[in-house]
């Protein structure tokens, strides 16, 4: 798929058809192709595989060929750097846990999307200003749906926020009404040894919860 001049179509876009992110952390390359048909069939439009995941950049090269409509990428990317190696093998979203800059500005060099990590207003002013299209809240742990509802009360109201860190379908609801655009899901929707059959069975549940 051609890059687009503008990332930020491609993230309404995939926000539009499910906000939620599958994040795969631990995913092995062999893995890769079950795992993302489960996901894909089940409706997510965002897959992301963290950087400390086993060769990373081999399951997201296989992602993104196997599933070109599919926004694929890297969580837990840290440096410059790493936002090239992503973009190299194929990747066009990447994902913080923090908000970097430099991070920020070289995936906006790229034409990739970009999801910085923030927890504060202070955070998230700093990262919509330096460009990012969107904001992962992290950990949601730390930040309840009241703290989401206070920090929708004066960001822009286009602004994606994302909380990631502990989302289950029992919670999803509670930050939904204070504002949330969408989510991350980790370990509750794919943790290593779990089957295709099982992430299947999660990522539908959730779908499930989410559009109900």
């Amino acid at each position: 798929m051609t890059q687009p001049t503008n990332p930020a179509p491609v993230l309404n876009q995939a926000l539009a058809q499910l906000p939620l992110i599958a994040i795969l952390r631990g995913l092995t390359p062999t893995e890769a192709p079950a795992i993302g048909q489960a996901l894909v069939d089940s409706g997510f439009a965002i897959i992301e595989v963290p950087l400390n995941s086993p060769e990373p950049l081999h399951s997201i090269a296989t992602l993104s060929r196997l599933f070109p409509n599919t926004l694929i990428g890297a969580g837990t990317v840290l440096n410059a750097q790493q936002v090239k190696d992503v973009h190299a093998a194929g990747g066009r979203l990447v994902v913080a846990p923090n908000f970097n800059p430099g991070v920020v500005a070289k995936a906006l060099a790229l034409n990739m999307v970009v999801l910085p990590g923030v927890a504060t207003p202070t955070e998230a002013f700093a990262a919509l200003g330096a460009g990012a299209h969107g904001l992962k809240l992290f950990p949601a742990e730390m930040i309840s749906p009241a703290t989401v509802k206070a920090l929708r009360a004066v960001l822009p109201p286009e602004a994606a926020l994302m909380p990631v860190g502990g989302i289950t379908p029992d919670n999803m609801a509670a930050y939904r009404q204070a504002g949330a655009s969408g989510f991350g899901l980790g370990s509750a929707l794919y943790a290593p040894g779990r089957s295709a059959e099982q992430v299947r069975a999660a990522a539908q549940n959730f779908v499930k919860v989410f559009r109900g």
